[in-house]
């Protein structure tokens, strides 16, 4: 695993290599540091990636301040056709609750989306309330309190794990609502995956949501989720593969497709595609044939990586379908 203070900063550039520059997406940091790696060697392209959220990397690459932006959230029809943006999933992941408790084994306490919403709500405080102890029969729950956290910036991850809290919780979607950046009720905020997963581990009785690549790298205590069809699924490649299998790429305009709750045994309910947005057409820009190749290389040679640090690769279809459309994107 990658650590973070890796993808903050710029990879060494090589001799003839070409340089371009990403910033968005903390979701993603993890597998654009991997390929970033491997492709200043195999495509001769190096990567200055800047871990600065899904918001400021949509805002960034809208202001023409970098060469591609990167974001968990797919950005309106309307605005890539105006700002002449192309967009594309490069990876799927799974958005995880991640608790500190000490004394509790990872993916011993079960939830299901209402309750998850109920605690954020601040309605359930303790973690022996009834709600929880009901979900969880037989199991010696600690009177400890409950300490929320969430993102303090502009996050694609707030945005999938609250678009799921909307789904799930009328409660929530119409006193919260979803979105990348939202009025919270209370709790703890911390900016990036990684100041949530140090601000949860420094509090005990916390709870937050990461990438799940995050929690694995820093071997936190997950939980179990209850999923569409009822059962209740450990977060893990197995689970996020089926949540996946569910995508209609078909139908999906620029690939935005929907992987939240998805139907299907075993499937992890929360679960998105991240994004890249470059301008088209790709002789545009300076770097633009740079970025084609960069990425290019990546969708052909870049499932080993990803699977690697826990990310679902887009199907083969799909990526071949990506390459072709951009290509010919004006």
């Amino acid at each position: 695993m990658l650590t973070c203070a890796l993808l903050t900063t710029a990879l060494p550039v090589m001799a003839h290599a070409a340089d371009i520059t990403g910033a968005g997406s903390s979701f993603a940091a993890p597998i654009y540091g991997a390929w970033g790696a491997d492709g200043r060697s195999a495509a001769g392209v190096s990567l200055n990636y800047q871990t600065v959220g899904s918001s400021a990397g949509q805002n960034q690459i809208l202001a023409g301040t970098v060469d591609f932006g990167a974001s968990d959230v797919p950005m309106d029809r309307q605005k890539l056709e105006n700002a002449h943006l192309f967009q594309f999933p490069t990876v799927m992941g799974g958005i995880v609750p991640v608790i500190n408790l000490p004394g509790v084994a990872a993916n011993q306490i079960q939830l299901d989306g209402p309750t998850l919403a109920a605690i954020y709500r601040g309605e359930i405080e303790q973690w022996n309330d009834p709600k929880i102890a009901a979900l969880n029969p037989g199991m010696k729950l600690p009177d400890t309190p409950i300490a929320t956290v969430h993102r303090a910036d502009g996050s694609g991850t707030t945005a999938v794990f609250t678009g799921y809290l909307a789904r799930v919780s009328p409660e929530w979607r119409e006193g919260q609502g979803a979105g990348a950046s939202i009025s919270w009720p209370g709790g703890i905020g911390a900016r990036g995956n990684d100041g949530v997963a140090a601000s949860v581990r420094n509090t005990e009785g916390a709870i937050g949501y990461v990438e799940y690549a995050f929690a694995a790298n820093a071997h936190m205590t997950t939980v179990k989720l209850k999923n569409h069809s009822g059962a209740y699924v450990a977060p893990g490649m197995d689970s996020f593969s089926r949540a996946a299998e569910a995508a209609d790429w078909k139908d999906a305009s620029h690939f935005a497709v929907d992987l939240l709750d998805t139907t299907g045994a075993g499937a992890w309910p929360i679960v998105s595609p991240t994004y890249v947005l470059v301008p088209v057409p790709t002789g545009k820009t300076d770097h633009g044939p740079a970025v084609r190749k960069f990425f290019g290389y990546a969708l052909k040679n870049g499932d080993a990586a990803a699977l690697r640090l826990d990310y679902v690769p887009v199907p083969a279809n799909v990526k071949t379908d990506i390459l072709q459309q951009w290509d010919s994107a004006k």
